[in-house]
């Protein structure tokens, strides 16, 4: 699993059949900055995802990718590679608080 900032949406008006009705989201990756271990840093790259739990954009959110992905879909043959399975509320590091939901 990952940890990922929603950065956006990805609209695909044509899609295999089994995508139809899915949302994607448009996330990047968070890092713990080694610097500064109460803070993230922004992974640079990118990941297309499913998101059948309603996350929105600037949320962060559990990212589960491979076959494990499919099982967190409704059917264990939708052909996709990597899902929400957690919208997070909070991340703590040691003591400290990185990230906690608006």
């Amino acid at each position: 699993m990952i940890l990922a900032r929603v950065e956006g949406t990805v609209v695909a008006t044509k899609k295999t059949e089994k995508m139809t009705g899915s949302k994607f989201l448009f996330v990047r990756p968070l890092l713990v900055d080694p610097a500064l271990p109460a803070a993230f840093k922004t992974g640079n790259n990118t990941l297309v995802v499913v998101d059948e739990l309603g996350a929105g954009e600037g949320d962060v959110v559990l990212v589960a990718q491979g076959s494990s992905a499919r099982l967190g879909a409704n059917d264990k043959d939708t052909p996709l590679d990597a899902i929400v399975i957690g919208i997070v509320d909070t991340v703590d590091v040691g003591k400290q608080i990185v990230f906690r939901a608006r």
